[in-house]
């Protein structure tokens, strides 16, 4: 058999202990998870910014980010609602490359998943417990989900992922919001598809059981662009395209439909400063036409302390991913959506 165990069996409940939110800390994150899902089904109008860096690397660089956003998300709070981007797994298309923090929690080491779960935790619970925000993580690996269910306030089913049986399943379990994207080949029914098995009750094996799922109603929409057959990107956060999708949500007549667009990727062909003009342009067809402003009610931005991205980690507070605004430039542009809308 080409599997090889390496570790014992993870215990959830011992590994729950880890960084356990309690008391005032618990129940001020019970008050930000409430207003979070007043938002998606649209019984509170704060715009939704799920904002950070692409990837968590750097446990200090990632809390000083958090308090510079913490400061700026009391500011902005009557109009803007930010739960903060703490990705700790990431995709790779070829295998290759740092696979996040629960792989390699110190990216001058070897990989350590073991330390990388409680690494993933630590983070987590210092951003919630540190600044008062709330978190958010893509569910790349679906088995870990009950390893942070307690912590994630927003769950993101990725574009290679959301295709895949098992995350539409385990989606359909989670409590809190999950937004999924549309995959890399820009097909939108595929997305709804998962959003429509997400909402819906399931009954599958999981984790060596049997189980079934609620359903979850705040599976929702991430818009993230498309790849095409020759390489490039298509963006869909246009204004045609945001129709048509609307017009596709509506036929599918899902609950709390809500669509969050992804300003990076392949909307903005990974050029990081074409995020501001994708949030400028999207606010402009908000307020021209009512139903882009009833659907469209979110953007995510990938943002860290300085611009651009580098291949290994001497920057403190630069990606080591894919590329983000700096803080100067994040810090302007939620002003400015603040002041927008």
């Amino acid at each position: 058999m080409g599997i090889h165990k390496r570790s014992t069996s993870l215990d959830i409940d011992k590994v729950k202990e880890l960084s356990k939110l309690e008391g005032e800390f618990l129940a001020a994150k019970n008050q930000r998870d409430e207003e979070l899902k007043r938002i998606i089904r649209g019984e509170d109008d704060r715009l939704l910014l799920v904002i950070g860096p692409c990837s968590s690397d750097n446990e200090e660089a990632v809390l000083e980010y958090a308090r510079r956003l913490s400061k700026l998300q009391e500011e902005v709070k009557d109009k803007i609602f930010m739960v903060m981007r703490v990705y700790t797994a990431k995709p790779r298309t070829n295998g290759e490359g740092y696979k996040g923090l629960v792989h390699q929690p110190d990216t001058s080491k070897l990989p350590d998943l073991i330390n990388g779960i409680a690494a993933v935790r630590n983070l987590h619970y210092r951003v919630i417990t540190e600044t008062g925000l709330t978190t958010a993580d893509e569910m790349l690996y679906s088995a870990n989900y009950p390893l942070v269910e307690d912590l994630v306030s927003y769950h993101a089913i990725g574009a290679r992922s959301v295709e895949d049986q098992e995350h539409r399943f385990v989606a359909s379990g989670v409590d809190m919001p999950t937004g999924m994207k549309n995959p890399t080949s820009g097909n939108l029914t595929v997305m709804f598809n998962g959003i429509y098995a997400a909402q819906n009750k399931q009954n599958f094996i999981y984790r060596d059981a049997e189980v079934d799922t609620d359903g979850n109603p705040l599976a929702h929409a991430i818009l993230r662009g498309a790849n095409t057959e020759k390489g490039g990107y298509e963006p869909n956060y246009y204004y045609d395209i945001l129709l048509k999708t609307i017009k596709q949500y509506e036929q599918f007549g899902l609950k709390n439909p809500f669509i969050v667009i992804d300003t990076n990727h392949d909307n903005s062909g990974k050029n990081y400063l074409e995020q501001i003009r994708i949030v400028r342009q999207t606010l402009i067809n908000r307020a021209w036409n009512e139903s882009i402003r009833k659907y469209v009610r979110g953007f995510m931005i990938e943002s860290y302390l300085e611009d651009g991205r580098q291949d290994s980690p001497e920057v403190f507070g630069k990606s080591i991913t894919d590329p983000c605004l700096g803080w100067e430039k994040t810090e302007a542009l939620i002003r400015e959506i603040h002041q927008t809308i």
